[in-house]
């Protein structure tokens, strides 16, 4: 029975690069996203280098969006055993300008649906006693900047829904982590590529589950 690595928010950077990881440990891959065109592309790569994907189609602020592809997911594939949320929507907008509207609509793709995926897995990995859900954080986090107030709101956001939600779950079999990227992805930067930065993700699901927050 193929093992499920279920990515929200799949992108040709960091998306690709943890299929690829996941992949090399026996993974299949479900990736979501809302342009189908991307995903089918995402899709025909994956197969060219021989690894299994599907692909379902949800907006990551849309939560009924989201409930109806992880309950085709699950009544599919079952129960995956790794979840990724890598969505966000990366504005840039200075918080003089950003209107109540954009502050809003945005909170849902990088912290609300964060939350509409873990509903929809958390009972069955609880019941299954296995799972780790993962999350991609960022610096903005840590250090807000005028010029990305949504995504900055946002990150933070999913930060402590992550600690909240690691806080929770102390003590039971289901990991749960965020990847917290503290610089640009940069396939030419030694430490900031989404290969390097894959890597993480991988040593999160399989190392101990110590600490909500792993800062790279």
């Amino acid at each position: 029975m193929a093992k499920w690595c279920v990515i929200v928010g799949m992108g040709e950077g960091n998306g690709m690069a943890i299929a690829r990881r996941f992949a090399q440990e026996g993974f299949a891959i479900i990736m979501v996203a809302r342009n189908e065109q991307k995903l089918q592309s995402y899709q025909s790569t994956l197969q060219t280098e021989g690894i299994t994907s599907h692909y379902f189609l949800a907006d990551a602020g849309d939560e009924a969006e989201l409930t109806a592809a992880f309950t085709q997911i699950q009544d599919q594939w079952g129960t995956p055993e790794v979840l990724v949320y890598n969505a966000a929507v990366p504005r840039m907008e200075n918080v003089l300008q950003t209107r109540y509207e954009t502050l809003v609509n945005d909170f849902r793709a990088n912290v609300a649906g964060a939350m509409a995926c873990i509903q929809a897995v958390l009972p069955a990995m609880q019941s299954q006693q296995q799972g780790t859900i993962l999350f991609t954080g960022g610096g903005f986090a840590l250090y807000p900047q005028p010029d990305f107030v949504s995504l900055s709101i946002g990150k933070a956001g999913l930060r402590v829904l992550v600690n909240t939600l690691h806080a929770a779950l102390k003590g039971s079999p289901i990991k749960v982590g965020t990847v917290t990227i503290c610089g640009t992805v940069n396939g030419d930067d030694p430490k900031y590529s989404s290969d390097r930065i894959a890597e993480q993700y991988w040593q999160r699901h399989i190392g101990d589950d110590l600490d909500y927050e792993t800062l790279y």
